[in-house]
């Protein structure tokens, strides 16, 4: 009946990857739909979870995974490759007899349609990466897949992304009638955030990925008086590597690794080009740590008032921005306060009502749509 709200689906089928801040969101994000008496299938793909990434997705309740090896959109070498990850997502929902998919990308739907409602998040993408990052028109291997993501855009029933920063931007590079729906990330924060200030600086995330500027921290790590580490890998799955000189690498590690190395009380830093969202940064801010951000649109959106802000690319900028929070004892503990009260907007309570929110009203006008052919009929 029109204007009566459905029901939340009962099962959803979530597409993942075991690479970046995609797997914490969804894993979140299957909490909160257990938590609401659904249950959730999570197809993997691309590289294999790491054992501490299995024990997290074992411990979510009603939860099952199944890891795909089917490429992701930047990892496929082809596009009949993406369309065989996309067919096999496809009888993945309907053997599971999952009510709504949910992708981590919209050009996983480029090449099929699904028997269901599906929602694209648009985690990031190779065409606003490239502006950001690059600049100037992209190579042919990005530009079959920019198509195949432009394709899955106007495919899907709907899209959403992290900050209103990025929705804009996904608009334009995509020419999309409207910007996806906004709904921010979140994490469940520690219990307790740290009361100490730690002699160092610390970042995580993937190293490798030219737009978190890691080469760019290396320079201003040179220019610095105390140790600069980082917390993830240094090669990725499409084979980009960063080499460190003045950086201190830490190597990959596991969610709980990160969260006791956040709570000595760093200073967080990101020096990216480009960031969606970035978890890591929240995951510091909830853990009491002063941040100290390139002045990117994301950022800026998100952190403002709540962070020291470097132009981005300047890395003397962003040495002294550094000394300056490690120096001044005063400054940093108003940057970690500040820090900590706005990473509360950011839970994953909040993200897991907005993002089910959207898939209520997907589920509501596909029943519309059926009652009306019925009709018709």
């Amino acid at each position: 009946m029109r204007g009566m709200m459905a029901a939340p689906a009962s099962r959803v089928l979530l597409v993942a990857d075991a690479v970046g801040g995609v797997w914490s969101y969804t894993l979140d994000l299957a909490r909160g739909i257990a938590e609401r008496g659904g249950d959730a299938v999570l197809a993997v793909l691309g590289p294999p979870p790491a054992e501490d990434q299995r024990e997290a997705a074992a411990a979510v309740p009603k939860l099952r995974m199944i890891e795909t090896g089917l490429p992701l959109e930047w990892t496929a070498e082809t596009p009949e490759a993406l369309e065989t990850t996309g067919n096999a997502l496809a009888e993945m929902a309907a053997g599971s007899r999952a009510d709504i998919v949910h992708l981590c990308s919209p050009a996983l739907a480029a090449a099929e349609r699904f028997g269901v409602p599906v929602i694209g998040v648009c985690h990031s993408c190779l065409a606003t990466w490239w502006k950001a990052v690059r600049g100037g028109p992209p190579p042919a291997e990005f530009r079959w897949r920019i198509a195949l993501t432009a394709r899955g855009c106007a495919a899907v029933d709907a899209l959403i992304a992290p900050t209103a920063a990025f929705a804009a931007a996904t608009a334009e590079a995509y020419g999309l009638p409207q910007a996806p729906h906004v709904v921010r990330n979140g994490r469940q924060p520690p219990r307790t955030a740290t009361s100490r200030q730690a002699s160092f600086v610390f970042t995580a995330g993937r190293l490798w990925d030219e737009g978190k500027n890691l080469m760019g921290l290396d320079r201003a790590a040179a220019r610095l008086a105390f140790p600069v580490l980082a917390a993830g890998s240094v090669e990725g799955p499409n084979g980009a590597r960063v080499a460190l000189r003045h950086v201190r690498p830490l190597g990959r590690l596991g969610e709980a690794e990160v969260r006791r190395w956040l709570a000595r009380g760093p200073i967080f830093v990101s020096a990216a080009r480009y960031e969606p969202f970035g978890l890591a940064v929240l995951e510091a801010a909830q853990a009491g740590c002063a941040l100290v951000l390139s002045d990117i649109p994301s950022f800026r959106e998100l952190w403002d008032g709540a962070a020291l802000f470097v132009p981005p690319g300047d890395d003397a900028a962003l040495a002294a921005a550094l000394a300056e929070a490690l120096r001044d004892r005063a400054l940093r503990a108003r940057l970690c306060g500040a820090a900590r009260e706005r990473a509360a907007r950011y839970d994953a309570e909040t993200m897991a009502e907005g993002i089910l929110a959207i898939h209520r009203q997907v589920l509501q006008a596909a029943a519309e749509r059926g009652s009306g052919r019925k009709s018709a009929a």
